[in-house]
């Protein structure tokens, strides 16, 4: 009986029909062989990542350009038909020399003319307002000459926006509440992440003439008078130098009405040895203007200061110091009758989208782990638990190199990239696991 016996030749080795290929990747061969080098280089991309992130300037939205100018004219006294005929029109024929204009639309309403020139978005906005200030100038010529105003030209930037607003209200004076407010205001403005304050709500104090017509008549005195003599004394001027041994000293006359009283005893007209005051043709009243719009809280008059983060600052800082502001004015200066609330905060915007941020990148690597860990082991599932938040870090410390800042579009596309490496994560480790 014959034993066929076949000798089989393992790959591999000589003799054999096939040789066994070794591939490499440079990239991961070097990783390889410098392990402490990549765990140095690990901890360094975490160090920046975590520093960058709290650092990196937060807000809500980019702030972008819109090339549009707008310009106000007012005009008050004439009709829609007039604006448009005396101040619109002629501005618009300026305004369409201009380079790269690509829309014009006006609206003339009573007392006031609204222009807005669109621009091609390759136009640099501050050239185009230039251009836009330029044509108005030209325009001037054709411009009635007694316009109350110059023409007000200015561009869209939503970066003045107001971020929060503080609102003061109370049974107290309204002198008092304003003192109050302009006090809160010059705080503020003094952290460095604030622009700028408006104070809005404030009737404005006025002093009212009110002349006697017929005691004018009887006097022949003329409205033009009564103004030449008030804007006559009202006035403080430089009266010169005194030389005073050594010292030179400037000598300044003022004349600036302090009081009412003063303001009544402004002569109008001299005649025959008769004076005349303007107590004598007119009651002069120092109160309050006439209210245009009213604002209220809980049946209260409300003052608010409209607060606005300077570009390229922390929002997240700047509303956590103006409210530990507020707090101590209100614990410190502020009687027990004024409340003062914050309103509008856009912060708590961007906090709830950062901390979605966080609450993704935490569920996706405890879900991929877990996941990987189930299927191909503790190692494996290390692997992409690091990876996955430290890639974040990498995105995030990249982005604040190159200055930007984390907005709503920002963190949109983190997240977006979060799902993305969570896919690949567990792919590229099950293939290397294959």
């Amino acid at each position: 009986m014959a034993e066929n016996t076949n000798n089989k030749i393992p790959e591999g080795q000589p003799g054999s029909g096939t040789q066994k290929v070794k591939r490499f990747f440079g990239l991961t061969n070097a990783a390889l062989a410098n392990r402490t080098s990549v765990i140095i280089l690990m901890f360094i991309i975490l160090g920046i990542g975590v520093s960058s992130y709290i650092t990196m300037p937060k807000e809500n939205y980019p702030e972008i350009s819109i090339p549009q100018i707008y310009v106000g004219v007012p005009y008050p006294g004439n009709s829609p038909l007039d604006m448009e005929n005396l101040v619109t029109r002629y501005i618009e024929q300026e305004i369409n020399t201009i380079t790269g204009v690509d829309e014009i639309t006006s609206t003339s309403i009573q007392d006031f003319a609204s222009i807005v020139a669109t621009f091609d978005f390759n136009v640099d906005v501050e050239e185009a307002l230039l251009d836009v200030k330029d044509a108005v100038d030209r325009a001037k010529t054709d411009l009635p000459n007694d316009l109350p105003a110059e023409p007000n030209v200015f561009k869209m930037d939503f970066s003045q926006l107001p971020v929060i607003n503080v609102n003061l209200s109370g049974k107290v004076p309204q002198d008092d509440l304003k003192e109050y407010a302009e006090y809160l205001q010059e705080e503020i403005e003094k952290l460095p992440e604030i622009s700028g304050v408006d104070l809005r709500g404030v009737q404005e104090k006025e002093i009212s003439i009110n002349v006697d017509y017929k005691k004018m008549e009887a006097l022949e005195i003329g409205f033009n008078d009564i103004e030449q003599a008030i804007a006559g004394e009202n006035i403080s001027m430089s009266g010169g130098n005194v030389v005073s041994g050594e010292y030179t000293r400037s000598i300044r006359i003022l004349g600036e009405f302090e009081t009412v009283g003063q303001l009544k005893d402004v002569i109008i007209k001299r005649d025959a040895g008769d004076i005349v005051y303007l107590r004598d043709v007119a009651s002069v009243d120092f109160g309050y203007e006439s209210a245009t719009s009213y604002a209220r809280a809980n049946q209260l008059p409300i003052l608010t200061l409209d607060i606005k983060k300077r570009s390229g600052r922390n929002l997240l800082d700047a509303a956590d110091k103006i409210k530990l502001l507020v707090a101590e004015a209100k614990e410190n200066r502020f009687p027990k009758a004024v409340e003062v609330s914050v309103t509008n905060d856009t912060s708590k915007m961007t906090r709830s989208m950062l901390a979605n941020l966080n609450n993704s990148i935490i569920s996706g690597v405890i879900l991929v782990v877990l996941v990987l860990l189930f299927f191909l082991g503790l190692r494996n599932a290390l692997f992409v638990g690091i990876a996955i938040p430290l890639s974040m870090l990498m995105g995030i410390g990249l982005l604040n190199i190159n200055g930007v800042a984390l907005n709503i579009m920002v963190l949109f596309s983190l997240v977006l990239a979060l799902g993305m490496l969570v896919d690949n994560g567990i792919v590229v480790v099950e293939n290397i696991y294959r």
